[in-house]
């Protein structure tokens, strides 16, 4: 194979994150670049420390000298989890999508570290919210138990011959003398490739209780950065304190708030309340419409706030009361009143207030950080909207930790617009809630939000009538949720309200793609073809898309051309052809199409002329053509 050949193969992994941080600073220090030698002795890049200490100068820490640092056994090797590639793809599943062809709505089962790496490329600063709902650690629920004792290279190796779905679950129980620690090192890679993903002006939410507060706070100052911590949210989840607590009935939760860039994320002000309308009216008849009545004292020093004020009545008032100011000056006081803006009361002798017109504030409500479950609802509403629409046998499977609906709208309604075509991603998405509170949102807004929800297929805690896991609870109550929505308003249209599932699975390729020097003469026949026999033509579109950084829910039509199969992706950005029997005259009929890429299968050629010609075709009929093979 020549060198043009191998940069036209399709590296079919998730970005290795650590190749990506030496990159950027190769861009930033070129002269602290070198070479060593890795563990079959060939020459890589490298980063020489010891020249990158003499770049910084003084603002190196090294060595024991006291710093402010978070630090937990096994923070190494939780960093190293977070940058080594994998070789796993997404496995379209058609039968268990709706309106797999139109929707721009994902569903993927799989254990989330996973996923986000998969998503790396294709989704990297283009999702505008994330909103997750961790294991709060409380020694009864679960956590992800990772594999981090590998290096990167042996973490690719196993990830791509492995056919184990997923990661396991343990109790992290306070017997285990790493409680903290642990679940440090389950959030912190997860986070930091979640950080990825967020668009410039992006934030994530995240559920909390006091178990974790300190320790997700200081973690995620590290990730997300100090600078860039918005608030505090404190949730009121029950509506009435527990008599049973054995010191105080813990009413609330916790929602912490981080922007990617702080100085580029504000939130939307939220609409008025009732109440808030309530306070206007309108006694004199003013043409302006209602309005409230506000003091004209305040204590603030205000030198030209000091006058006397004569009622209509004829009542004379000599000042503002004592230890106050009125708000305006008098040559103000004077124009306003001319203007009917003065209140003074029904018998014109009342102290004198400001009229301020409903039709002249703000049509929103700077947000708190006090939610009151009135406003969000509580747990008890949300387990009530789960059973609505997923009827359980077995009421042991509703989930305790389950979300109200109200309270994701509430986060959707302060970092979304209903303008925007934005990506809200939930990787801890249980019941789907976010899923649900995406497509309530946009049914009361008009919005095109679309979701990624990501579960591990956990199993239920009973056996359920159809249902065995986490993962098909949630995509059966976004089933008859979008029904219920079609129902109440029968102008929706449906194909904004499906989904696409996809599995996450060991990659197409068979383990002779990345580990050849394991193949012996013996087995050489049989790995003729490097793609795995049970694997579809759709597996092997989807593993290009995530390969070349394409977003997954564009549409897909597949077409003939001289007899074969071809799948075109966003109508002409993307043509592959997995078939056999590859000649140059189905090239040339691909090429007049001028895609912008074009992808074949390595053993798809019918001979080694095509094989070798196929570049040049491209280069003479559509020359912005971009080949690969895989």
């Amino acid at each position: 194979m020549t060198e043009e050949q191998k940069t036209n193969k399709l590296k079919m992994h998730s970005p290795d994150l650590t190749e990506s941080n030496i990159a950027k600073l190769v861009e930033l220090f070129p002269n602290c670049v070198t070479e060593a030698e890795d563990e079959n002795g060939n020459p890589k890049r490298a980063i020489d420390f010891d020249q990158l200490r003499q770049e910084l100068s003084d603002h190196v820490v090294d060595g024991p000298r006291e710093r402010y640092q978070l630090n937990w056994p096994g923070k190494r090797e939780a960093l190293l989890a977070a940058n080594a590639p994998i070789a796993k793809m997404l496995r379209p599943c058609r039968d268990e999508s709706v309106d797999f062809d139109t929707t721009k709505n994902l569903f993927i089962e799989g254990d989330n570290l996973d996923a986000l790496k998969l998503l790396q490329e294709t989704y990297l600063n283009k999702v505008k919210m994330i909103y997750i709902d961790p294991p709060y650690n409380t020694g009864r629920e679960f956590i992800y138990d990772d594999d981090f004792s590998s290096t990167s290279s042996e973490y690719l190796v196993r990830s791509g011959q492995s056919s184990e779905e997923g990661a396991r679950l343990v109790a992290n129980t306070e017997a285990n003398g790493r409680y903290h620690s642990d679940w440090l090192s389950m959030m912190y890679p997860r986070l930091r490739l979640a950080r990825n993903l967020l668009c410039e002006d992006g934030a994530i939410f995240i559920s909390i209780d006091d178990h974790e507060i300190a320790s997700l706070r200081k973690v995620c100052d590290e990730v997300f950065g100090e600078a860039n911590f918005v608030a505090t949210v404190v949730w009121q989840k029950v509506y009435a304190p527990k008599n049973t607590a054995y010191w105080l009935s813990e009413d609330h939760d916790y929602i912490l708030i981080y922007a990617k860039h702080k100085s580029l994320w504000r939130p939307n002000p939220l609409p008025r309340t009732a109440e808030m309308e309530a306070r206007y009216s309108n006694p004199d008849n003013d043409p302006r419409g209602p309005w409230k009545a506000e003091n004209m004292s305040a204590r603030n020093r205000y030198d030209a706030g000091i006058y006397p004020i004569t009622c209509p009545s004829g009542r004379v008032i000599p000042g503002p009361p004592r230890g106050a100011y009125w708000r305006i000056s008098e040559d103000k006081f004077k124009s306003l009143d001319a203007d009917n803006r003065i209140w003074w009361g029904e018998d014109g002798n009342n102290t004198p207030a400001v009229k301020r017109f409903l039709s002249e504030v703000s049509s929103g409500r700077t947000p708190q950080t006090l939610w009151l479950y009135k406003e969000v609802g509580h747990t008890q509403d949300a387990k009530k909207t789960l059973l609505k629409y997923v009827p359980f046998e077995n009421t042991e499977n509703v989930l305790n930790s389950v979300k109200p609906v109200e309270l994701i709208q509430r986060m959707l309604q302060l970092a979304t617009s209903p303008d925007d075509e934005t990506i809200i991603l939930d990787f801890f998405s249980g019941s789907a809630t976010t899923a649900h509170a995406v497509l309530k949102q946009n049914a009361e807004d008009g919005g095109n939000r679309r979701f990624i929800s990501v579960q591990i297929a956990e199993p239920l805690p009973k056996p359920e009538r159809g249902l065995s896991t986490i993962f098909e609870m949630g995509t059966a109550r976004i089933k008859n949720v979008m029904d219920d929505l079609v129902t109440e308003n029968p102008v929706t249209n449906r194909d904004s309200l499906g989904f696409r599932v996809f599995k996450l699975d060991s990659s197409n390729m068979k383990n002779v793609y990345y580990t050849p020097d394991a193949v012996t003469r013996d087995d050489l026949f049989g790995q003729i073809d490097n793609i795995k026999e049970d694997r579809t033509d759709e597996d092997l579109l989807f593993q290009v898309l995530l390969d070349w950084g394409v977003d997954l829910s564009l549409p897909i039509q597949s077409k003939k051309v001289s007899g074969k199969t071809v799948y075109f992706v966003d109508e002409n950005a993307l043509a592959t052809c997995f078939e056999a029997g590859i000649d140059e005259d189905f090239v040339k009929a691909l090429a007049e199409r001028k895609p912008l890429r074009a992808v074949f299968r390595d053993s798809g050629y019918g001979n080694d002329s095509t094989k070798i010609n196929v570049e040049q075709i491209f280069k003479l009929i559509s020359p912005t053509t971009e080949v690969k093979t895989l």
